[in-house]
């Protein structure tokens, strides 16, 4: 990478990689001012940078199907600004205990059936306890049982966890970074953005591929994108799995009234964490209900090649599946 001018340097050149754990490899170190640099670029330099990266490394037309399903839904103790579970405000989540293995593997049949390849499983609380850890290894033993890719989102771990979960079938862990270092602040103070990367650091020790993002839409500036997405492209190696969430907004969060991203800010984030990433999944996250398919159709040009697939992305809605296959046959769109 050239200093300041965001190009792309022959030795990030390499053919299609498969979706693997990304190796361990020298990989450039990205300030916070290059992806201000990239982000500041004249939109179509920025989209055609971004294909260009995609097309070295990915099949061009390919998408990967997730299906994210809430086992165990409210009561967070959490006080993350974005967050319909946070037991502290009053969104009218309704609290449900966590899922038995019978209702997940239903759930899961479900999504494979309508052609998800992951299964993602979220549970809202600050971390699993012991109980809970155990728990999860058994549904995800049965996810996997299926032939689906199992993947968890549980809140942060304490060292040993991600051991176990592994050791079950674990293939993804979800653990957003959420934004950049300096405006984390404005949105959590219950737990330290420390507490995020240590978890990473507990997931990658285990030999879990990494799935972790971000939420854009916040009322961040274009700079706190930019240190979102530098966080993310400097862990080493980068996430496999990079979600890019465009907040959902939600009654009773302090962050229901905040002024609306433009959507092109959305696409240009997408672009960066795809020049910055190249190998990563992007994944076109949280958000897509709101976005116009012309604005979807933009994200999978800019190197968005994953999406969250069926009607609900933990307690926000999502676009049905009938509506995601009309959308990709539309844009000549495969599932991977």
């Amino acid at each position: 990478m050239e200093s300041g001018t965001g190009l792309i340097s022959e030795k990030q050149c390499t053919h299609h990689h498969p979706d693997a754990a990304i190796q361990q490899e020298s990989s450039p170190h990205w300030s916070v001012k290059e992806i201000g640099v990239l982000l500041d670029l004249p939109f179509s330099d920025l989209i055609f940078q971004a294909q260009t990266v995609h097309r070295q490394y990915h099949d061009a037309n390919g998408v990967q199907l997730s299906t994210l399903l809430s086992v165990k839904t409210g009561g967070c103790s959490e006080d993350c600004a974005y967050c319909p579970q946070a037991a502290r405000y009053h969104t009218g989540v309704e609290n449900q205990s966590i899922l038995s293995r019978e209702e997940v593997v239903a759930a899961a049949t479900k999504a494979k059936e309508s052609g998800a390849t992951r299964f993602c499983m979220g549970a809202a609380w600050r971390g699993p306890k012991q109980r809970d850890i155990e728990h999860m290894t058994g549904l995800i033993s049965a996810v996997k049982d299926l032939g689906l890719e199992t993947c968890a989102t549980l809140g942060i771990l304490k060292p040993g966890q991600a051991a176990q979960l592994k050791e079950a079938g674990l293939d993804y862990y979800n653990h957003n970074l959420d934004t950049s270092p300096e405006f984390y602040g404005e949105i959590i103070t219950t737990r330290e953005y420390q507490s995020r990367l240590d978890t990473l650091e507990e997931v990658r020790g285990s030999n879990i591929n990494v799935c972790c993002g971000g939420i854009v839409g916040m009322g961040e500036s274009r700079t706190a994108r930019a240190g979102l997405i530098a966080q993310l492209a400097n862990l080493n190696p980068y996430p496999e799995s990079v979600p890019i969430n465009y907040l959902v907004q939600v009654e009773g969060t302090p962050l229901y009234g905040t002024p609306e991203l433009d959507p092109f800010e959305f696409v240009r984030t997408i672009a960066a964490a795809r020049i910055t990433m190249p190998k990563a999944k992007v994944r076109l996250s949280a958000g897509r209900r709101q976005m116009p398919e012309a604005i979807q159709a933009l994200c999978f040009l800019a190197g968005a090649n994953s999406i969250f697939y069926g009607d609900k992305l933990l307690t926000t809605g999502n676009p049905d599946t009938e509506q995601d296959a009309a959308l990709l046959k539309k844009l000549g769109l495969h599932a991977l």
